[in-house]
């Protein structure tokens, strides 16, 4: 994995971290939380297959959803295959406050560009620019997915004390992520 892409990976999983802590801040008992390993381990292993991808064009999370399955781990492919798309939106189950790992990893992804955690319009803008190619049904596709992302945050942070424009700082007073070889 390229360093730039491990920094991207680390930060996406301190964001999800936060968010899981928020979450469970909020819940009285924190009983309906996904598992905080399987989030962890989603967010970090999400772009382990965009360094083989960059220059053969693979779709990325394809690829590493195969990588993990063929490591053995399903619960974290099914994660690292849905963090640019997710499968299922379910507002229903978020209205309650509920959410997977897999949706905190999407949405700690599309809040940050390289290591910097960014608005979703500003993240929008840059995967448009990057990812577009000046294609018009391409740009409504992912228009169409961070409209998605956007109702996400806004069950997101309703189920929590944080609001969106904090969620910088929250990771910047959040312990940092230490791994060890």
């Amino acid at each position: 994995m390229l360093a730039n892409i491990r920094a991207h990976s680390l930060m996406v999983t301190r964001v999800a971290a936060v968010l899981l802590r928020e979450l469970a801040d909020s819940q009285k008992p924190p009983t309906l939380l996904p598992n905080s390993d399987l989030v962890l381990a989603g967010a970090l292993l999400h772009d382990i297959a965009k360094t083989p991808c960059l220059h053969s064009q693979c779709n990325h999370a394809l690829q590493g959803r195969d990588i993990c399955l063929s490591l053995g781990f399903p619960e974290i492919a099914e994660i690292v295959l849905e963090h640019v798309i997710l499968a299922e939106f379910s507002p229903s189950r978020y209205a309650k406050g509920l959410f997977l790992a897999k949706e905190l990893v999407y949405y700690a992804d599309k809040r940050v560009r390289h290591e910097e955690i960014v608005s979703i319009d500003k993240r929008l803008e840059y995967i448009l620019e990057r990812y577009g190619n000046n294609d018009a049904e391409r740009h409504s596709k992912i228009r169409k997915n961070f409209n998605q992302c956007q109702q996400l945050e806004t069950f997101l942070f309703s189920s929590t004390a944080l609001q969106p424009d904090e969620l910088e700082k929250a990771v910047a007073h959040h312990a940092p992520l230490t791994l060890t070889a």
